[in-house]
C-alpha cells in the first residue's frame, strides 16, 4: 500500500512540475484543520512530508491562520503549537485579518505565481482551490498525507496549452516580430504568387488533321477542267493558223 501511494505521488509531482513549473524546495501552505488532524493522528510533518513528495520543504502558514487558532482556545491549543513553528508568508490582511481559509485562498490569486501546495482538511476550501488551476492539494486520510490528484480545471487547462489556445501575449508578439525579421510575413494587400505548374502538350496539337472534304476537292478539278481546255483551244487555234501558212 505505501508503494503505490508512493508512486500516485510521485506520478502527480511530475505533473505539477512539468506543467506548472514547479520546483524544489516546495512550499507548502497549511491551515488550522490541518495541523489538528496530524496532531491527531501523530503525524510528524516536518519529518515525513520532504520524503512523501521526495523533496525539500517550507512549511509555511499565515498571521490569518494563528489568529484563527488563538481565537478558538484550548481545543486547538496543539494545532497552534505546530503551526507556529512553521514560517509565516505575508498576506494583505495587515489590518482586517480574515479567515484562514480566506487568507489561503488569497495566497494563491493570480495563477500562484510563489507555487504554493494547499495543506488542509476543509472541504469548502479543498472544492475552491479545485476550481483554480496548477494548485496541488494534500490533505490527511487513514494516518497518511496524500497528494490529490491533478483536477479537471488543472488537466482542462494543460490540453488547452498544448493546442496553443492560451499562447502568452508577450510570446505571440515575439513570434510575430520573429517571422517579420526573417521575411516570413505578407504586407497587407500583397497577393500570394501562384506557382506555375508544369503542364502537358497543348491538347489542341494532339488532335488529328482533317480530311479534305469533297466539297474542297471539287473547285479544284473544276480548275483543272478550265485549264484543259483553254489549253486545247489554244493548241488547235496554233494547228490553224500554221495550216494556213503553208497554202
Amino acid at each position: 500500500m505505501k508503494i503505490t501511494r508512493q508512486k500516485h505521488a510521485k506520478k502527480n509531482m511530475g505533473f505539477y512540475k512539468h506543467n506548472f513549473h514547479f520546483r524544489e524546495p516546495f512550499q507548502v501552505l497549511l491551515d488550522g484543520t490541518f495541523c489538528q488532524a496530524a496532531l491527531r493522528n501523530k503525524i510528524q510533518i516536518r519529518e515525513q512530508l520532504p520524503g512523501y513528495l521526495d523533496g525539500a520543504t517550507h512549511l509555511c502558514t499565515t498571521r490569518c491562520v494563528l489568529k484563527e487558532l488563538e481565537s478558538l482556545g484550548k481545543a486547538l491549543y496543539g494545532a497552534k503549537l505546530i503551526a507556529q513553528k512553521f514560517q509565516v508568508r505575508n498576506c494583505s490582511h495587515l489590518k482586517n485579518l480574515v479567515s484562514g481559509s480566506a487568507c489561503l485562498l488569497s495566497m494563491i490569486e493570480e495563477g500562484n505565481p510563489h507555487h504554493f501546495f494547499i495543506a488542509t482538511q476543509d472541504q469548502d476550501l479543498a472544492n475552491k482551490v479545485k476550481k483554480k488551476p496548477g494548485i496541488p492539494l494534500l490533505f490527511i486520510i487513514q494516518n497518511t498525507m496524500v497528494l490529490d490528484k491533478p483536477s479537471p480545471k488543472s488537466l482542462a487547462f494543460v490540453q488547452m496549452l498544448q493546442t496553443n489556445q492560451l499562447v502568452p501575449e508577450h510570446q505571440k508578439q515575439s513570434i510575430v516580430q520573429l517571422k517579420e525579421k526573417e521575411g516570413l510575413t505578407r504586407q497587407e494587400g500583397e497577393k500570394r504568387r501562384k506557382r506555375k505548374r508544369a503542364g502537358g502538350p497543348n491538347p489542341l496539337s494532339c488532335l488529328k488533321k482533317k480530311k479534305k472534304t469533297q466539297q474542297s476537292q471539287e473547285p479544284s478539278a473544276e480548275k483543272k477542267k478550265r485549264k484543259r481546255k483553254r489549253n486545247r483551244v489554244k493548241k488547235e487555234v496554233t494547228q490553224s493558223v500554221q495550216k494556213k501558212e503553208e497554202e
